[in-house]
């Protein structure tokens, strides 16, 4: 691909065809993070197609989510069309300054930082965002599932103008989370897509406070979220049973993938949805992976790494065993 190596993305099955042409269809994505056993769509009614979304139905979906993610009743709440649009329309509304990116993690939060006019400064240690005006992390992170618990976020609120924490993958871990405890000047982003494996539907949060989430609300307009969005999230995000099974069962299944990834290389991370591996032999297995169908994620800035995500079914497992098995 020809675009910077923080920018490179999972999911691109068309990018996985280019370079393996002749592998054997379908191809087994296992390039992404987002849960391979969807939540089951309910069946939507003809006109929510048809009109625009209703009010009502947005304020069900944001008291829901405010239930789900445990919000406090001071704290504010808006939903956006995906996680991704937040991230692009939070720096443009924070005035010009410097921005500390805890790292290396999911490259566009820097990228947003940086085409919004602000001085980016990518940091290994929570010590090393000392000066700036913002700071933003993934937690838990990706790839490498790195946790900093809610206290430690509290106290790095205060030492910044804006704390950006990104939670895409803390809904499986929800001790992790610093919602419940919402320190100042601190701004929350939860991605549905992910967990429930709806990522088409385009749904994202973000909680923070309420100054700072109505500017959001105004930036994103009237009607964000389209009206099946806004029905599906709202079951969805109910149904505490069904994330109950999600997190057991996709906990067992990363458990049962670290077994057979043991066989290439030393797990160094992860969350529930992906596993983190370390291996000289990383470029080697990335093609003999792609050229038996099977697409991961690789890292150019870090060719010693591969991210696994989970297979979706007892075929695509059978398939990833039996090459790891003969390699």
């Amino acid at each position: 691909m020809n675009e910077p190596e923080s920018l490179w993305h999972g999911g691109d099955l068309g990018e996985a065809r280019r370079l393996f042409p002749g592998a054997p269809e379908p191809f087994i994505d296992l390039s992404t993070g987002i849960n391979p056993v969807p939540y089951p769509l309910p069946g939507l009614p003809a006109t929510l197609w048809q009109r625009l979304p209703a009010a009502a139905a947005e304020e069900a979906l944001l008291a829901t989510a405010r239930d789900a993610y445990s919000v406090p009743e001071s704290a504010g709440i808006v939903a956006a069309p995906g996680t991704q649009i937040l991230i692009d329309l939070v720096p443009r509304l924070m005035p010009p300054g410097t921005t500390a990116v805890l790292g290396p993690t999911y490259g566009e939060h820097a990228a947003a930082w940086a085409r919004a006019g602000h001085a980016v400064r990518d940091v290994a240690t929570t010590a090393e965002a000392q000066g700036a005006d913002v700071f933003v992390l993934v937690n838990p992170n990706n790839p490498d599932g790195r946790i900093l618990p809610p206290e430690d976020l509290a106290a790095l609120a205060g030492r910044a103008r804006l704390l950006v924490v990104d939670e895409a993958f803390a809904d499986f871990t929800p001790d992790v989370s610093v919602i419940p405890t919402l320190p100042p000047a601190t701004l929350v982003l939860r991605s549905f897509g992910k967990t429930y494996g709806l990522a088409g539907l385009r749904l994202g949060f973000a909680v923070g406070e309420k100054a700072l989430t109505g500017r959001l609300a105004s930036a994103l307009g009237r009607w964000p979220v389209a009206g099946p969005a806004l029905t599906v999230g709202t079951k969805a995000l109910a149904d505490d049973a069904w994330l109950a099974a999600a997190s057991r069962d996709r906990a067992a299944d990363a458990a049962r993938l670290d077994a057979m990834l043991a066989r290439i290389g030393t797990i160094v991370g992860g969350t529930a949805l992906y596993r983190l591996v370390e291996t000289n032999e990383a470029p080697a297995w990335f093609s003999r992976l792609g050229a038996a169908g099977i697409y991961v994620r690789r890292f150019a800035g870090r060719p010693h790494l591969l991210r696994f995500g989970l297979p979706g079914d007892e075929a695509a497992w059978r398939r990833l065993a039996a090459l790891l098995a003969v390699g």
